[in-house]
């Protein structure tokens, strides 16, 4: 055909599209095969030997020469390129948050580890590559694992350490909910090496307390202290350490609610109950020295001695408990026989007076009756399943040279000059330990820690310089008790 291709002309047209269309395959699929993308639903896994090691994150002597955990992606081994350091940074991360929570962590779409605390499994939601995988994540991840050997934490067997960021609080402040007694900053005591000592747990990382993780963990619930002085003193040292010892003119009052008003010719309630309004968060406290149930013998005479129902709870724990989230009970140091006169206490047992000569000594009284009251929560909390019960063990006196009444004093300002380390495994109260075993009640063990330092005590210190008896029995705020809130918001 005139003007036409021949036919040599079109073969030599068709082979050279054929060449260029194999060349650009060729091109295509190099570009593709040197891009490190992961098939969707692919399982992750780092080379075995990307280990994190982090004794500081289980505390000092965790009773093993070292920790060692590695974040495994299944399936084939994946090139790690330029993300390598960021995967081992948020490993490094993941690991402290483990062992800090003992859950699988989640995180936020800028790579920091999300608050899931109150969740018990979580994972990471697969993506198309290393670095998606690592920084962003779904409510409901499937691939991710977290093998790790922890052993049991005891939180009551530990350490003393200095901790420069401490007092949680003020000790010239916090006049709204701290009694001045026990404020030691506004005495003639001049030494507060005390206020930076922090307590570490052996074999795990106490959570760090801080007032808004606490109010939200106690959103919409009531946190309620029954005991003696001892436990005012761990109420008062809450509401510190929540304010950071800052005025809350917004804390409501409601004392009301729980029947704790001022009664004509009194002086004072017999109880304090706060509610944070933006959390709906409740702390009170209620004076029971015995932790059992006192009723009048007699009431129509105002002289009349009162009966000591030791197998009987306060009426005011009976009655307010369904209202509670968690409840820290103690008793101890009134349980003499000084005591039980100047108050006319009179023991009962099954609602008459106690013949039972076992239970008549003070110690075997004190022991059936925290025995009795621990039974009774217990037998009530399947019916109450949201309240956590604690029995706190008891606090350490330091009398030296006598007692509170003959002389006794606790003169000693050097932090730890008895030691710095409990190594036991068991508590030291005995008595409350063997109470709560058992039981749905957990014990709040801070009797040995708590031994150490005996140069926590208000001792001979007061705001208008008297001199008396030493009180070697409370302790000064900040000081020893805010550990033992720190001990209880790690349980709760």
């Amino acid at each position: 055909m005139k003007g036409g291709l021949k036919v040599s002309q079109i073969s030599l047209i068709l082979i050279g599209f054929v060449c260029a269309t194999v060349l650009s395959l060729a091109y295509v699929k190099s570009l593709f095969l040197s891009t490190p993308v992961l098939r969707q639903n692919h399982l992750l896994q780092l080379s075995p030997d990307l280990t994190v090691k982090d004794e500081e994150a289980l505390g000092e002597g965790s009773g093993s020469e070292q920790s060692e955990e590695s974040v495994n992606f299944e399936s084939e081994k994946i090139p790690i390129y330029a993300n390598s350091s960021s995967v081992i940074k948020v490993t490094e991360e993941l690991i402290t948050h483990e062992e800090m929570e003992g859950i699988a962590p989640n995180f936020t779409e800028k790579g920091d580890i999300k608050d899931v605390s109150h969740k018990r499994s979580g994972s990471i939601e697969q993506q198309t590559d290393v670095s998606t995988a690592v920084s962003s994540g779904g409510e409901h991840s499937e691939n991710l694992t977290i093998t790790q050997e922890r052993q049991d934490c005891n939180l009551a067997k530990g350490r003393w350490v200095i901790d420069d960021s401490r007092p949680l609080y003020s000790g010239f402040g916090c006049k709204q909910w701290l009694s001045s007694m026990w404020a030691c900053r506004l005495t003639q005591r001049t030494d507060f090496e005390y206020e930076k000592l922090r307590w570490r747990p052996k074999n795990c990382q106490m959570e760090e307390f801080t007032g808004v993780k606490f109010l939200k963990r106690m959103q919409n619930k009531t946190l309620a202290f029954i005991g003696d002085s001892l436990g005012r003193q761990q109420f008062q040292s809450l509401m510190c350490m929540i304010t950071g010892g800052k005025d809350r003119p917004n804390v409501l009052d409601v004392g009301h609610e729980y029947g704790l008003v001022q009664s004509h010719g009194s002086a004072r309630p017999d109880g304090w109950a706060y509610r944070f309004p933006d959390t709906k968060t409740t702390i009170l406290y209620y004076w029971s020295a015995s932790l059992c149930d006192l009723t009048p013998i007699n009431p129509s005479d105002p002289a009349t001695d009162y009966a000591m129902h030791l197998d009987r709870p306060p009426y005011f724990l009976s009655h307010f408990l369904p209202r509670f989230d968690v409840v820290v009970l103690n008793t101890g140091h009134h349980w003499n026989r000084g005591k039980l006169n100047a108050n006319r206490w009179v023991m009962y047992v099954g609602g008459v007076p106690n013949t039972n000569r076992k239970i008549a000594t003070i110690g075997g009284a004190k022991n059936f009756t925290i025995q009795s009251i621990v039974n009774w929560v217990n037998s009530q909390l399947p019916k109450y399943p949201h309240v956590k019960a604690f029995y706190r063990s008891i606090s350490p006196r330091h009398f030296f040279n006598g007692d509170w009444n003959t002389g006794g004093t606790c003169d000693n300002t050097t932090p730890l000059s008895e030691g710095k380390e409990v190594l036991q495994d068991e508590s030291s109260d005995h008595d409350a330990a063997r109470a709560v075993r058992g039981t749905a009640v957990k014990l709040l063990d801070i009797t040995a820690l708590s031994q150490l330092r005996d140069e926590g005590h208000v001792s001979r210190y007061s705001i208008k310089a008297t001199p008396g008896v030493q009180d070697c029995l409370h302790w000064c705020l900040p000081g020893v008790p805010d550990t033992w809130n720190e001990i209880l918001f790690a349980q709760i």
